[in-house]
């Protein structure tokens, strides 16, 4: 989905630094100036150590969290609260255990004032398109963990959103569904390109699926300290892609920065149990 305001970006974060309390009344610098686009219908993954701050990020690119200086600025617009614009994909669905697949992704739909008749019918087509049309009248505890995961990311999805906000949104998956959901969002993002921001710690999952990967310092006070062009041919099959030698390449020179920042982290962790 390209922006009719034409090249401003989809997030663009600028000289973003962000502080938090701690016991004792001092403060703990979790991310220091840091400056990242990412531009309309660009899928970016954002890769670092535990603790380097990348969910930290996202939540400032959502208006959830007001960073301590710098801005955000949303195709062009400083933020100001909430990031209308963004849809947000946790870790851990959000699915009410109440509701039916159905209902989960309709009431998604409430906040727009859209009729119940209509919202149930767009939501049935969105479970048709994440493969869910047969559980629509299934509650939560009745999914896997990758169908809860498809209708999270219908609800996701039906409000078409310009942007897409994901926090390791398949981490707590099995590697084979782990393929399955990253071809499905790979297959779904290709129709319209929504802008991705993207946040994993597994490195091979980041460059199957990303246009750029950035790569983030360990803390405190972490910051970009790389980006990677992936060019590599779409569409793409997550499990195929990993066999190219150009995805070999690539993974070689990402991890050779990415190694030292994760040793990084381990040996400040190590410090501080010591």
């Amino acid at each position: 989905m390209i922006d009719p305001r034409g090249d401003a970006a989809a997030v663009a974060l600028r000289g973003v630094s962000i502080s938090f309390v701690v016991d004792g009344g001092g403060t703990y610098d979790a991310v220091a100036r840091t400056d990242l686009a990412v531009a309309p219908g660009e899928f970016v993954a954002v890769v670092g150590p535990t603790g380097c701050g990348k969910s930290t990020l996202l939540n400032v690119a959502a208006g959830l969290l007001r960073p301590s200086t710098g801005g955000t600025e949303i195709f062009g617009a400083r933020l100001e609260g909430l990031n209308a614009r963004a849809g947000y994909l946790f870790q851990q669905d959000a699915l009410m255990p109440w509701k039916t697949a159905l209902d989960n992704v309709a009431v998604a739909l409430e906040p727009q004032g859209v009729a119940r008749a209509e919202a149930l019918e767009r939501a049935r087509g969105w479970l048709a398109r994440v493969g869910l049309e047969a559980f629509a009248a299934r509650y939560p505890h009745m999914l896997s963990g990758g169908q809860r995961k498809r209708v999270a990311l219908a609800q996701i999805l039906i409000r078409d959103p310009a942007i897409l906000l994901m926090d390791e949104p398949f981490g707590p998956l099995d590697a084979q569904t782990r393929q399955i959901m990253g071809n499905l969002l790979l297959d779904l993002w290709a129709r319209d390109r929504k802008a991705v921001m993207f946040v994993t710690h597994d490195l091979e999952e980041a460059i199957a699926l990303s246009d750029r990967v950035v790569v983030m310092s360990a803390g405190p006070a972490a910051s970009i300290v790389g980006e990677f062009r992936v060019d590599l041919a779409r569409p793409r099959d997550i499990a195929e892609i990993r066999t190219e030698p150009a995805f070999h390449e690539i993974h070689r020179a990402i991890w050779a920065k990415l190694r030292g920042e994760v040793r990084k982290a381990y040996a400040l962790g190590e410090g501080r149990a010591s």
